[in-house]
C-alpha cells in the first residue's frame, strides 16, 4: 500500500454539510477496498485562482490516504463522475505530516510596520545630511576661488 495526498474542490453552491457527506462517500470507497484514511481536513470555501465551470469559489477537502492502485483508480473514477467535484488531484507522498497542514495553520500577523511619521523623519534626516554635504562642497569651491 502506498501513501497519497488527495485534494478535491467541490462546487460553491453546495453546503458544507453536503461536502462532508460527499467526502464520507469518497472515504468509504478507500476503506471498503482495504485502504485507510490517515488524515482528513476541510479547508473551507475559498476563492479560486480562475473560474472553473462558472464557479469563482470552491469547497476544498484534503485526504491523506493509504491504499493500493486499484482502489485509487476507482476513487478517481467516482470523483470524475460526480458533478459536484470541480477538480481533484492525487499525488504520491513518502510520509504523512503530523499535525495540521499548512492550509489549516493559523496565519501569523504581519509584523507591525512603521507609520508615515517614521518614514518622514528618516527621509528628512537623509535630505538634511545631503544638503549639508552639498553646502560644504559649494563652500569649498568658493574658498578655492
Amino acid at each position: 500500500m502506498r501513501l497519497y495526498e488527495s485534494v478535491l474542490i467541490a462546487r460553491q453552491d453546495i453546503t458544507a454539510a453536503q461536502v462532508e457527506t460527499m467526502a464520507d462517500e469518497f472515504a468509504e470507497i478507500i476503506t471498503s477496498a482495504g485502504g485507510s484514511i490517515k488524515k482528513r481536513e476541510y479547508w473551507g470555501l475559498r476563492a479560486l485562482a480562475y473560474r472553473i465551470k462558472k464557479n469563482r469559489k470552491g469547497h476544498y477537502v484534503m485526504f491523506n490516504l493509504e491504499t493500493g492502485p486499484e482502489a485509487l483508480k476507482e476513487y478517481e473514477r467516482i470523483m470524475g463522475l460526480n458533478e459536484d467535484v470541480l477538480r481533484f488531484i492525487n499525488i504520491r507522498i513518502e510520509e504523512v505530516e503530523e499535525g495540521p497542514s499548512i492550509m489549516m495553520q493559523v496565519k501569523t500577523e504581519r509584523p507591525t510596520r512603521g507609520g508615515r511619521d517614521d518614514r518622514d523623519e528618516r527621509d528628512s534626516s537623509e535630505r538634511n545630511s545631503g544638503k549639508v554635504e552639498s553646502n560644504d562642497s559649494a563652500a569649498d569651491e568658493k574658498s578655492e576661488d
